[in-house]
């Protein structure tokens, strides 16, 4: 029971966390609708959604590696974890707060690299909190190639 609610305070304060950026980092609507994007280039709201379910699918990822094996005996799981969530912060940083699509689409990358670290590191703990951050991935690497593709149309 003690690891169950563990499992479920682990997933709350996860989707929180990555959820912050909202909060942390708002968006310059003018400035991001001035922007040229190419016409391929997901909606707000899309995106919104899209990142709602992401925030879920990662969250109950680490919450399942928690309930298998809490933090210390997962050290190399958070450790990846916890650097892929704040590089996932730092592209709010980059791109809404600083407006530097440059520094924005490296960023990216390298949250696309360590999603994929991330996922391998995971499948030693449990093969579902693997599988549920496959979107994550795909989804980041979407979101680099979108955001040098807006850096470079911008230039």
């Amino acid at each position: 029971m003690k690891k169950m609610i563990g499992a479920i305070v682990v997933f709350i304060l996860t989707y929180a966390l990555f959820s912050a950026a909202d909060y942390l980092f708002p968006i310059d609507q003018n400035w991001y609708h001035s922007l040229k994007k190419p016409d391929w280039t997901p909606s707000g709201p899309t995106i919104g959604i899209i990142w709602a379910i992401l925030f879920a699918l990662i969250s109950l990822s680490a919450a399942i590696v928690y309930a298998k094996r809490s933090f210390r005996q997962a050290k190399s799981f958070w450790l990846a974890f916890l650097i892929n969530y704040v590089l996932n912060q730092a592209f709010s940083y980059f791109q809404f707060t600083q407006k530097n699509l440059l520094a924005a689409s490296i960023d990216c990358l390298l949250v696309t690299i360590t999603a994929l670290v991330v996922i391998i590191i995971a499948k030693v703990y449990s093969r579902a909190a693997s599988w549920l951050l496959v979107p994550y991935f795909l989804w980041s690497a979407f979101a680099t190639v979108l955001s040098f593709t807006i850096y470079s149309m911008n230039l």
